[in-house]
């Protein structure tokens, strides 16, 4: 009899239990709108854990933007002079983590290119009168060939002989910081999550009894493309010609540039980049758009990279095979795929 009341205590007590709660946030950094879901937490750990990011992402776009007035701005100024100077730490570890993939891709990811970023305006690219740089100007900065290579790091000092090197980590920074908020959320407790900066996100654990799902912009729609179920802790990252764009005398110029041209890669639509590592992903995506059709499944290989999807010119989606099993496609969408070989 003792047995059975304490049971239907427990039974009772159970049932009282309130089930699992998800809770959303979201704040503008880095030019976007990020947007963080957490399951399965308490409202406390919830609050605490979305104050901190909010502070820790506004802390990181002011000093890591290379347009208002932090660390980053700081360190373009005096690279400009030739002298040794004493960079924050956080700008090192961004030049540190970037160079190696930079080499690994030939310079296509390219985070030294920030004068010629700020040629092109494309942080403007709403103004109506926006176009096109001067020719002359492109070519000049194009000659320069300004890489992370150039910088001299010794100890916390930097400095430069090419006067046109500046840092512009927008293909970077916004995965690294990801990473760097998803390693504090674990040392809250915090099992499930999704940190999504614009359509690029890193998700941990899953909903409950389901995995997250994420869905791939259309590059051409304003609708999914595809939709695809996370794996404990995936990082899914996307470059695309839809982001930043604007129309001049009836042709397409976008944001991201091919530093071999000093204009906007062509012959792709979006690349979207699987990997556990945000910041890797988020590198990767952008060099393997610049590299194109023609070379991205070299790129790729050197990257190490296994599951990537690439939509070029034409809406034809190249897919590799481990990617190409995860997908469902949008059923609403005519699609022409195409199964590269094994990454």
């Amino acid at each position: 009899m003792l047995k059975t009341f304490f049971l239907l205590i427990t039974l009772s007590l159970l049932a009282c239990e309130e089930p699992p709660q998800t809770f959303h946030h979201s704040n503008l950094n880095f030019g976007t709108l990020i947007d963080i879901t957490l399951y399965n937490v308490t409202d406390a750990q919830a609050q605490a854990a979305f104050q901190k990011l909010d502070a820790d992402f506004t802390l990181m776009h002011a000093a890591w933007s290379p347009w208002v007035a932090g660390s980053m701005a700081r360190t373009n100024e005096l690279l400009k002079t030739g002298k040794a100077f004493s960079a924050g730490p956080s700008i090192l570890g961004l030049i540190r983590e970037s160079t190696s993939i930079a080499n690994k891709t030939d310079q296509l990811f390219n985070p030294a290119i920030g004068e010629l970023i700020n040629l092109w305006q494309m942080h403007k690219s709403d103004d109506a009168d926006i176009h096109p740089p001067d020719k002359n100007a492109i070519a000049t900065l194009v000659k320069s060939r300004p890489t992370l290579d150039d910088i001299e790091i010794k100890g916390v000092k930097l400095r430069t002989d090419n006067s046109h090197v500046s840092l512009n980590f927008g293909a970077f920074a916004k995965g690294y910081a990801i990473d760097i908020e998803m390693q504090m959320l674990k040392k809250m407790g915090i099992k499930n999550a999704i940190i999504n900066t614009g359509g690029d996100l890193k998700a941990i654990g899953s909903h409950g009894t389901r995995p997250w799902f994420i869905a791939i912009q259309h590059p051409r729609q304003k609708t999914w493309l595809a939709k695809i179920e996370t794996h404990s802790e995936e990082s899914i990252f996307t470059s695309g010609d839809y982001e930043r764009f604007y129309m001049y005398e009836g042709k397409r110029y976008h944001h991201i540039l091919d530093p071999r041209t000093g204009y906007p890669a062509q012959g792709v639509q979006s690349v979207t980049v699987i990997h556990t590592n945000s910041g890797y992903a988020d590198a990767a995506a952008t060099a393997l758009f610049v590299a194109g059709p023609e070379q991205w499944l070299e790129v790729a290989k050197k990257l190490q990279l296994k599951q990537v999807m690439l939509i070029d010119d034409k809406g034809v989606v190249h897919v590799s095979p481990a990617i190409k099993k995860r997908l469902t496609f949008n059923p609403q969408i005519e699609t022409t795929l195409l199964t590269t070989a094994p990454l």
